[in-house]
């Protein structure tokens, strides 16, 4: 499931790398290499090469600039996801392949889509998220998922209206009308 961390987690870590606290990136790539990796390997194609030089990229880049991160505009995971984002789709579009520039963009549009998806359900609160497992990879009805979880099936539904509805949002995701940029 997710890392969730409060804000003041977040304030302080940004603090402690300005400081120079080694210990600090370690904890910072412990608890969330994964989820930069997943995300930068999802847009490259599963070039796991690649994904490792993104995610340690990303990694360097807020070592040495700290201050790039700003708690006030939200928290430290959605930063590190967005800057892996961003670095991923730059190499993505680096890359020397077949096709035109339009279908070089439709595939960048794809596996950001993609991405995102897969953000949004890591990021997504226990109850919603076991409620979709259970329907859509387990093919549960919603009787028996509300029956498993032991809630009602008017709860069962708002849940999984709930969480289609954040995993819809995947696709009208615009990463380049997202701002802040990572240079």
């Amino acid at each position: 499931m997710a890392h969730l961390t409060p804000p003041q987690w977040d304030r302080d870590m940004r603090r402690r790398l300005g400081d120079g606290d080694a210990a600090a990136l370690s904890e910072l790539y412990d608890r969330f290499a994964t989820l930069a990796y997943g995300i930068a390997q999802r847009i490259l194609g599963g070039d796991e090469e690649a994904a490792g030089e993104v995610t340690r990229e990303v990694f360097a880049r807020l070592w040495e600039r700290p201050d790039r991160f700003d708690p006030s505009r939200g928290p430290l995971r959605t930063w590190i996801a967005d800057a892996t984002h961003r670095l991923a789709v730059a190499r993505l579009r680096d890359r020397p392949g077949p096709g035109t520039p339009d279908e070089v963009a439709e595939r960048i549009r794809n596996a950001s889509t993609a991405a995102r998806a897969d953000y949004i359900v890591a990021s997504m609160p226990a109850p919603l998220h076991e409620a979709l497992r259970l329907t859509r990879f387990r093919r549960h009805d919603c009787r028996e998922t509300a029956r498993r979880l032991g809630i009602t099936e008017a709860e069962t539904r708002r849940r999984l209206r709930l969480g289609l509805q954040l995993l819809s949002s995947a696709s009208r995701y615009d990463p380049d009308a997202a701002g802040g940029a990572v240079r």
